[in-house]
């Protein structure tokens, strides 16, 4: 008789393990000292930088989405480009002192970080996860995405590996392998977890948000580009394209419509060919609608992080040899509009405006659909007009003049390298940074008494003369032979006589 196993109940199992293991792992790791955790973190980025051609190769293989040539990008920014922003970082003990006001400032670790990695970014999200919960005397718990397991978790025994190797305690990192919602929900809320890192879907971070748990969620990325009329138009144009095209569009900070000043549309429409962008004719923008959006309000899966060839293919619709877009021309925007989503495939809508005023009209309208809070691009040579956007668009980051996929996540830009892009509370996140090591850090503050502060002297209040003449009274009642007077009787007597004498 073949006995069947409760795979929901094994994944439960291997959760709660994996938390107590970690978190045994991690009450060794508080001890270690700063060169200590920088050496660890040091060996594991190295190691990460050192197979991200082989893991995002992998990632392709096993979620069908992206270019493996732009994984491995994303996996290098995940390892170096994260390491070398956070390694001069202090994260151990005393890390500032301020010596005039006399306080003292000292870090110490959360515990342990459940962390959710998302299918369109599975070895590069772990990667930088694992190294900002490292730096900071952290374990970390991670959960990968149904579909891309065995890449999330190869990514993570790499890391393991050179932990390890590199002084860390056993059980430091640890990956669930039996892809299971009731246990990643389960892990969220698991008594031992004290933190929680979610990079997912929206209802995935609404769970962490109710777990229960101090969490780090992102929201989606509906990510406008504006083009100003006095962009350079041959410069932003490639940028977008290849902004757009990098991996598929499946970074959240990608663009997602273009916004074009009339007077300047017909230049970027020959700059997009150019550039291989291919332009939908109405009737087959009305068929590619169907396929982005089989149900309103919600992106089909079959296209995420798939080649414009793919997705043509989809629609039955031919491109020319070396598309590398598909656009098709909007005037709505809606949840019932397909091409006004955010699609994270290399598919765009493009608007035409008349002046700033309107493009910014369209921008938020874009946003208020499902990017608040996370980003926008502009290319514009009249700094004016980029204030102007960062003042009143409800974003936490304006990319200007540059790929907006990249650039928000640090690649060509100062912005802090970074997997995880806090959307503020115009997204419902807590924060609206680029968030890294400093976010997994809890911060001690010892304050030495500066200042004298002299507090007014306390007495007891006086009784005013009309209470003193009821207590003489009531008194002399108290200490008389005649126990037929009734005291309370006596007292509301005399309180109303004193008052009629005083009026």
């Amino acid at each position: 008789m073949v006995q069947l196993v409760d795979k929901d109940l094994l994944a439960l199992q291997q959760m709660r393990l994996a938390v107590q293991t970690a978190k045994e792992a991690q009450e060794k790791f508080m001890s270690y000292t700063q060169q200590q955790v920088d050496k660890i973190v040091k060996a594991v980025a190295d190691a990460a930088f050192e197979h991200s051609g082989r893991l995002a190769q992998l990632a392709v293989e096993e979620t069908g989405m992206g270019v493996a040539a732009h994984k491995k990008i994303k996996n290098e920014v995940g390892s170096r480009d994260v390491y070398e922003s956070i390694k001069d970082l202090k994260t151990v003990g005393v890390i500032k002192e301020d010596h005039l006001n006399k306080v003292v400032e000292i870090a110490a670790p959360f515990g342990v970080v459940a962390a959710i990695i998302p299918t369109t970014n599975p070895t590069s999200t772990a990667f930088f996860k694992t190294l900002i919960s490292l730096k900071t005397r952290n374990a970390i718990v991670v959960s990968p995405h149904p579909y891309a397991v065995k890449c999330t978790h190869e990514a993570l025994k790499v890391c393991d590996a050179a932990a390890v190797a590199a002084g860390a305690p056993e059980g430091l990192i640890q990956c669930l392998t039996l892809a299971s919602m009731e246990a990643t929900q389960q892990l969220m809320s698991h008594k031992d977890i004290n933190l929680i890192v979610a990079t997912g879907g929206g209802a995935l971070v609404k769970a962490a948000y109710s777990s229960g748990k101090p969490a780090y969620g992102v929201g989606p990325g509906n990510v406008p580009v504006y083009i100003e009329r006095s962009a350079k138009i041959e410069k932003a144009v490639k940028d977008i394209v290849d902004s757009k095209s990098f991996d598929y569009g499946t970074i959240c900070a990608t663009e997602q419509a273009i916004v074009v000043d009339k007077h300047v549309v017909d230049l970027v429409t020959r700059e997009l060919k150019k550039n291989g962008a291919y332009i939908l004719s109405d009737e087959e923008k009305k068929i590619m609608e169907g396929v982005i959006s089989p149900t309103p309000g919600k992106v089909n899966p079959k296209v995420v992080g798939k080649s414009p060839q793919f997705i043509a293919d989809l629609a039955g619709i031919s491109l020319p040899e070396g598309t590398r877009l598909i656009i098709g021309i909007e005037t709505k925007i809606g949840k019932d509009i397909p091409f006004s989503l955010e699609k994270l495939s290399p598919i765009f809508a493009m608007y035409t405006v008349d002046g700033v005023k309107h493009a910014k009209e369209v921008c938020l309208d874009l946003l208020n659909l499902g990017g608040r809070g996370h980003s926008l691009a502009l290319h514009t040579e009249i700094d004016a007009v980029a204030r102007e956007f960062a003042m009143e668009m409800p974003v936490s980051r304006i990319l200007v003049n540059t790929m907006s996929s990249v650039g928000a996540v640090g690649g060509t830009t100062g912005l802090m390298p970074s997997l995880t892009l806090g959307c503020g509370t115009f997204g419902g996140n807590i924060t609206s940074d680029n968030v890294t090591a400093k976010h997994l850090l809890n911060i001690k503050r010892m304050a030495y008494g500066t200042k004298e502060v002299q507090l007014p002297k306390h007495s007891e209040p006086v009784a005013s003369s009309n209470d003193q003449l009821v207590s003489s009274v009531m008194n002399n009642v108290s200490t008389s032979t005649n126990s037929n007077i009734d005291p309370a009787l006596v007292q509301n007597l005399v309180s109303e006589i004193v008052k009629q004498l005083t009026k």
